[in-house]
């Protein structure tokens, strides 16, 4: 997978680091930074992609082994529990959560309420 260069443009908050992710989603196995930059042919600087590894790392939702003198990255979390992961951060920098969670819930479809209710109540 490659990614369109930057031309010039800066990326929106948190765009490179969920590129990242998905890349290491994608892959059969830990990637090294320099596996990653290849996947993302982006020509991003190897500093760059170190740092947003790191941070990643730090912010759990990465693992980080050896690998010769560098290290391999790999996903804490399937994309299925990363997107839960940052809807629940979202959820929990809001000051009105019932606000937010009363305006998701107005707004699904007949059946994401079902399979919520199923998910709440699974003897039902």
């Amino acid at each position: 997978m490659t990614y369109p260069p930057d031309q010039g443009r800066r990326r929106a908050k948190g765009q490179l680091e969920a590129e990242i992710l998905t890349v290491l989603h994608q892959a059969d196995g830990p990637m090294t930074t320099g596996q990653v930059i290849e996947r993302l042919g982006s020509g991003l600087a190897y500093s760059t992609v170190v740092t947003i590894l790191t941070r990643l790392h730090a912010k759990r939702q990465l693992t980080r082994t050896q690998h010769g003198r560098a290290y391999a990255y790999a996903p804490v979390a399937d994309e299925a529990g990363l997107a839960a992961r940052r809807m629940r951060g979202y959820l929990d920098e809001r000051p009105d959560r019932a606000a937010v969670l009363s305006r998701f819930v107005g707004d699904l479809t007949a059946d994401d309420e079902d399979l919520i209710r199923q998910l709440l109540d699974p003897g039902r």
